[in-house]
């Protein structure tokens, strides 16, 4: 464990680390923010507009079980093994997540409270992004949360099936290579950098619902 810790220090303070993380969060992050936006707009569409909800439920129930490593070929036939493939599957993967659970929290708005918003002329279009949206954010939250996991993986598995820089790239090149070492240490970054995620959301979500933690909290009391 101490030649695994001392390469991968050895690997960070040469910059061959940073290097290889670079692109991979460009494409984990252009592909996660994709997806994390259409996941909301069509979620919020779904939940809140029943034609679209009618239109669209065959097509997720069709799409949404087959597992994302599973279109890796299909992608790769049409958009070739460049970043757009990978920032493609990256989206993909983190859509449903966010989708479903951002339909979940439209829906589970209290009816009351949206019958007194109309009373008090909040309707169409504004009713749904003053009243729905922040009702459902807690909800949403939780799908960007899951997805961003989700983003982290298929990342790596995309640069694992074609690539030719990246951390996922790294570490199959190192296994194939027979560098032990090296291959934990990439492994070990990826460890480290899901940590760090992870933490930094939950700040940031815990920043941004406050104000739902404080009337959750209160609502208890």
């Amino acid at each position: 464990m101490s030649a695994i810790l001392a390469t991968w220090w050895d690997l960070i303070v040469s910059g061959e680390l940073l290097g290889e993380l670079v692109p991979s969060l460009w494409r984990m992050f252009a592909g996660y923010f994709i997806g994390v936006a259409l996941g909301v707009l069509v979620g919020l569409l779904m939940g809140y507009v029943r034609f679209f909800y009618t239109s669209a439920r065959t097509h997720h129930r069709v799409l949404r079980p087959i597992p994302s490593p599973a279109y890796l070929p299909i992608v790769i036939l049409f958009l070739g093994i460049d970043d757009e493939m990978k920032i493609f599957m990256i989206a993909f993967a983190s859509f449903f997540p966010v989708l479903l659970n951002t339909y979940s929290g439209v829906r589970s708005v209290d009816p009351v409270q949206l019958q007194t918003a109309r009373t008090f002329g909040v309707a169409g279009w504004k009713l749904l992004w003053q009243i729905v949206l922040p009702a459902s954010s807690p909800y949403i939250f939780t799908g960007m949360r899951v997805s961003l996991a989700v983003a982290l993986i298929v990342m790596v598995i995309s640069e694992m099936v074609a690539a030719s820089s990246g951390i996922g790239y790294f570490i199959l090149s190192a296994q194939r290579g027979f560098k032990i070492r090296e291959m934990f240490a990439g492994v070990l970054t990826l460890a480290a950098l899901g940590y760090v995620l992870n933490r930094l959301f939950l700040a940031i979500e815990n920043r941004v619902l406050a104000w739902h933690y404080g009337y959750t909290q209160q609502q208890r009391s």
